[in-house]
């Protein structure tokens, strides 16, 4: 298989999943919009305040969530590429576990902070804290429910199960909707209802995403019976480094509050609050796209496959961001219009903030889809230095940092330069690194990721061929048979090889390729290491366990099945898993 084919498969799954994950993503941002909607329009400012204010403790909350989903799903996208299913299992339920025992916690704090007035930390301003207060207490009932909710999509991907969680996602808006029409515009419950409204609808989407782990279908079930104890530090050790930038983030939302106060005072909160949540549904798209290729890395360093690695992160530069790009120029051009939905008179500061906030705030996020990828690439690699002072510089110290250093030439609008000059500042760090490792600027992608020699198997270790006609089966078996026996292979091992790749390139073309109308292919993959052949099938068609097969004789045809019977007979270790969409078989020989 050439490089062209296997990008080309890599673009065909980025895709593919990205629909579901942008929407999930979505769903979070649709809440802030509902919720500044009806601050704006049903309550005041002081209730668009308390959506603004509460920004670092939702980032503290969402960054102790994504820790623990984003370490588990790169321990997981490991297991998934070694097919060891039992480790993914244990991996889950600890998962479960912690996300829970955080969450009791978070929920304790946020109700004696609001029944206390202990919020002096996040405002000094009497006639905003009284809203605030109440909108913590609202926002306390949905912390259990956001938090685990938050953790089930990834599992639900991995079990190709992601309508479900789209499907959580929808209804979710729709709960949070009408129950923001019954307690703010009709009852009238001001800041405490907006937050209800938001808690009652997590606890919605929770509970129709549990469903399935609860079911005999799921692979994976909820048991504390079975818990990894001794991954616990590890999952935080991975997932620390990529969820830092939104720990850093809660500090850096509180520093930029206050320049917010000083600067502009409650319109200056009340139009950044607006803008963020507004953006948040735009921010859904680099969200979504670095949830898949967290996956694709995940599986592709548990593989060792180096092309499929870095053909990952050339779909982010070559489709990702130039698709992010199209989506600014949209919003730029309907600042005006967006900032009516939140605000009505042109002439109020608050008007004018928002439209330079929607007009600036953009800019930085094809530079963020950047920085997001070789933060997840750093945590599945193991580079925890690169990524701690990646999210530092994007978390607090370039965004906190500018704006302060710009606040008495631009004012406001030093906040929002500022994301901007952050987006140029991590691209400029990540090109840097690879040039220290490297000793050179980057010249390819490998370079910029800085691979290193070792990982994965050279191409002269390893033969790839693409069958999508029944004229390139019979080709297979020759192929890797004579690449079997080049690498020191004794015959009958090269012989076995190349009989079973013919016979199940063979088995997915006569039956995977007929099963529906689209076009598919066989990605067909031979490695030699440590004196081991390694075979791998993988293709894009319906779910299909050859193991079903074998076990299947027919009495009234025994040669029915007679080729995969064969060689589950001949093989000793045969390894199945529908990921990502894809079927993938694994012998080792």
């Amino acid at each position: 298989m050439n490089n062209k084919n296997n990008i080309q498969m890599i673009r065909k799954m980025m895709f593919r999943l990205l629909p579901v994950q942008i929407l999930l993503a979505a769903a979070g941002s649709v809440n802030g919009i509902v919720s500044s909607y009806f601050a704006s329009n049903y309550v005041g400012l002081d209730a668009m305040s308390a959506v603004g204010l509460y920004g670092p403790v939702s980032m503290m909350i969402g960054a102790v969530s994504t820790v623990l989903s984003g370490g588990s799903a790169i321990i997981c996208g490991r297991y998934l590429g070694q097919n060891e299913q039992g480790k993914l299992q244990k991996v889950f339920s600890l998962d479960l576990f912690l996300t829970a025992l955080t969450a009791v916690l978070f929920t304790a704090v946020l109700l004696a902070m609001g029944m206390f007035d202990l919020t002096g930390i996040f405002t000094q301003d009497m006639s905003i804290r009284p809203a605030f207060n109440r909108y913590l207490l609202g926002q306390a009932i949905g912390v259990i429910p956001m938090m685990v909710g938050n953790q089930l999509p990834m599992f639900l991907a991995m079990e190709n199960k992601g309508r479900r969680a789209l499907n959580a996602s929808l209804v979710y808006i729709a709960v949070n909707l009408a129950l923001n029409i019954l307690f703010v515009q009709t009852m009238h419950m001001e800041a405490f209802g907006l937050a209800l409204a938001s808690s009652l609808g997590m606890w919605v989407f929770m509970f129709a995403e549990i469903g399935h782990f609860l079911s005999k279908e799921s692979n994976l079930k909820i048991t504390f019976a079975d818990i990894a104890w001794k991954e616990w530090t590890v999952v935080l050790l991975i997932g620390f480094p990529g969820a830092a930038t939104y720990i850093y983030q809660t500090f850096r939302g509180l520093a930029v509050n206050r320049l917010l106060e000083m600067t502009a005072g409650s319109a200056g909160l009340s139009a950044f609050a607006a803008a963020n949540n507004l953006l948040g549904i735009f921010w859904a798209i680099p969200a979504g796209m670095q949830a898949v290729s967290s996956l694709l890395i995940s599986v592709s360093i548990g593989e060792e496959d180096r092309e499929s690695l870095t053909n990952v992160m050339r779909g982010m530069f070559r489709y990702y961001v130039p698709v992010m790009c199209g989506v600014i120029a949209c919003i730029i051009a309907l600042a005006v219009p967006l900032t009516y939905i939140f605000f009505k008179d042109p002439s109020q500061d608050v008007f004018r903030y928002m439209v330079s906030g929607l007009r600036i705030l953009p800019l930085c996020m094809p530079l963020s889809i950047i920085k997001m990828h070789f933060t997840v690439y750093g945590q599945a690699a193991d580079r925890n230095g690169f990524v701690n002072v990646l999210s530092l510089l994007d978390g607090l110290i370039c965004v906190a940092g500018y704006s302060w250093l710009l606040k008495d030439i631009l004012g406001m609008k030093s906040v929002y330069a500022a994301n901007v000059l952050n987006g140029v500042t991590t691209t400029l760090y990540i090109i840097a690194y690879a040039w220290f490792r490297k000793k050179h600027l980057p010249r390819n992608m490998e370079e910029l990721m800085a691979i290193p020699d070792s990982f994965g198997v050279p191409e002269s270790d390893r033969i790839d061929v693409v069958v999508q006609t029944e004229d390139d089966v019979v080709r297979v078996s020759e192929q890797i048979e004579n690449f079997c026996l080049q690498k020191g292979a004794d015959k009958k091992r090269s012989y076995y090889a190349g009989l079973a790749m013919e016979e199940m390139a063979g088995n997915v073309v006569s039956h995977g390729f007929t099963k529906d109308k689209k076009t598919h292919s066989v990605e067909m993959r031979a490695v030699w290491k440590e004196d081991t052949v390694i075979l791998r099938v993988r293709d894009d068609c319906i779910p299909f366990d050859p193991k079903e097969r074998a076990g299947m004789l027919d009495d009234a045809d025994p040669s029915r099945n007679i080729g995969i019977r064969m060689i589950y007979g001949m093989m000793q270790d045969i390894r199945y898993q529908y990921l990502l969409g894809m079927n993938v078989l694994t012998v080792r020989i």
